[in-house]
């Protein structure tokens, strides 16, 4: 039995100020997606106070911050990640005494509370851009990327947007083309502007004033484009896979429109504006190139931490997903602390991604297992902690853009966004005495939290219980992962460590049994999902996808 790699972060796991391990590291963060947490008005869209009155759920979970998705004013044609207004709160979300009276109730429970900032680009219906429309000359004509169109009229590159199509719409107001990686309301603000620098630097200050613990940067790989407007070049037909084909965008490789060499700075800006407070953190999204993953966050100058889509889209659950990542992406990179996550308001959940049909309970929570023994800061995202599947959505439903473009080969990201179901008897599954905006399947109902509640081998009891353990096994929030060789395409094995606390993590994730054979120095198990069986000697018999932790 032989380890394959080293430790990870091992210089991060301390802050150089006070010789103290930072609270984000090895922390729980619980996302919750406000437009579908609980409505308290009736009007089928959450609120900030419906959070608020589920404060006391989020804090029984164990988990140590929440990270709200966009709470701004917003044309909602993506859904809060178009902004109209940095500064204040959406109508539909409630008032900004509601928000300040949810940071207090939070702090009061122990939380901490982190923002989602989309600071990349804006909705067109900001004041910024209808200014920045209006002239080639006013004082605002630069904060949006602008460029004249090529002399037939097509625009001036290859560059193609997130959700499909070309990344550049004419506007003749300006007679130009402006840039935009996602939808075409969704203006790209100019980074390459100082004054656009700032004022984004002092949106995150008016927050981090009303007292916010931090933030999650949305598309945080894209706030510097190429300012030379070069042509994306396309991924190479030896390495094109069905995910690139699935959609165009994905042919060309996004080193000009995002994940330049100079977005590097971007991310030290927001870092000095995160050291001016105490004990804050800002985690960035990085959706592409992972090879600029470690250039842009971790050490003492860049962002904190972040996270890419390696587990967030893989459909497999083979071993060498996890081993890969961390081996590969993650060993190099010792300046950088990381984040583990396998579910967002973007993606279709994990219980469908590595299970299919209308929820396994098992897989649920197997995952969260592994979710919560691999080394890093955890982000779970609401339902996680029930099982929740992905709603299969009818047309009639889709408000998606994505959807709507692909609807019915690919149905956007509506189903992994609808209302969570609270109780299960009760109308609208207990979210709002109006219509959902989203609508609440019965495999969601019969697996509400208060369902979840009066039953011991729940999906919600196994996350409390596991959060509470982890919590007690220093190894398994800040330790060291050292991962096993083993053969094949079930078994996954690491170790923890920290200090002279060892343990053993042994996942069999195929849907058949496996054995796997114990060191001698195997001690007691104190984690176990499935079937596990323990012989006389070394042996180990893992059930289908059943797992165990064991003391060394």
């Amino acid at each position: 039995m032989s380890f394959q790699s080293s430790g990870i972060g091992e210089n991060v796991a301390m802050s150089a100020e006070n010789n103290k391990t930072p609270w984000w590291q090895g922390a729980v963060v619980y996302q919750i997606y406000p437009r579908s947490f609980l409505d308290t008005n009736g009007d089928g869209v959450g609120d900030l106070k419906g959070i608020e009155r589920k404060l006391d759920y989020v804090a029984a979970l164990g988990v140590d911050a929440i990270w709200l998705s966009p709470i701004y004013p917003s044309p909602n044609r993506d859904f809060g990640y178009d902004v109209s207004d940095y500064v204040g709160i959406a109508p539909e979300m409630g008032t900004m005494a509601d928000f300040d009276r949810l940071v207090r109730e939070t702090h009061a429970r122990g939380l901490k509370l982190i923002l989602d900032q989309v600071l990349s680009h804006t909705s067109d219906q900001h004041p910024w851009f209808q200014e920045s429309l209006l002239s080639r000359n006013n004082a605002k004509a630069d904060w949006y990327v602008w460029a004249e169109a090529r002399e037939d009229g097509t625009p001036p590159n290859n560059w193609l947007a997130a959700f499909g199509g070309a990344a550049w719409s004419w506007h003749p107001l300006r007679r130009q083309y402006y840039f935009h990686k996602f939808l075409k309301s969704q203006p790209k603000l100019n980074f390459h502007n100082p004054d656009v620098v700032d004022a984004c630097m002092d949106v995150l200050r008016f927050w981090l004033d009303r007292g916010v613990d931090g933030f999650r940067l949305d598309v945080a790989n894209s706030y510097v484009h190429d300012e030379h407007l070069r042509d994306n070049p396309p991924v190479p037909m030896a390495e094109r896979t069905f995910a690139n084909w699935a959609h165009a965008p994905r042919l060309q490789r996004h080193i000009f429109d995002a994940n330049t060499p100079e977005n590097e700075w971007a991310m030290k800006r927001v870092r000095k504006v995160m050291d001016e407070y105490d004990d804050r953190l800002a985690f960035g999204e990085f959706s592409e190139e992972p090879s600029m993953f470690g250039v842009y966050a971790g050490g003492m100058e860049r962002l904190h931490t972040g996270y890419t889509f390696d587990f967030l889209e893989d459909w497999t659950f083979k071993p060498q997903v996890f081993r890969t990542y961390f081996d590969e992406l993650l060993m190099p990179l010792d300046h950088l602390w990381p984040c583990v996550t396998f579910s967002n308001h973007d993606i279709v959940r994990p219980v469908t991604r590595w299970g299919g049909g209308q929820g396994d309970d098992a897989l649920a929570k197997l995952a969260l297992l592994l979710l919560l023994t691999l080394k890093g800061t955890a982000l779970m995202y609401q339902g996680e902690e029930l099982g929740l599947p992905e709603v299969d959505l009818e047309r009639e439903w889709i408000k998606d853009p994505v959807g709507d473009l692909y609807f019915p080969f690919g149905k956007g990201r509506d189903g992994c966004r609808t209302p969570m179901p609270w109780a299960g008897k009760s109308y609208r599954a207990g979210f709002t005495t109006g219509t959902p905006w989203l609508p609440i399947p019965d495999y969601h109902a019969v697996r509400a939290a208060d369902v979840q509640e009066k039953s011991p081998d729940s999906v919600l009891a196994f996350t409390r219980d596991l959060i509470a353990k982890r919590k007690t096994h220093k190894a398994l929030v800040t330790g060291d992962i050292r991962f096993i060789e083993s053969d094949g395409d079930a078994i996954l094995a690491f170790e923890r460590a920290s200090g002279t606390e060892k343990l053993l993590c042994v996942f069999n994730l195929s849907r058949e049994e496996f054995g796997y054979d114990l060191p001698s120095g195997a001690g007691d198990q104190i984690l176990s999902v499935g079937s596990v069986a323990r012989g006389a000697a070394s042996g180990l018999k893992l059930g289908p996808r059943a797992a165990a932790v064991f003391t060394l």
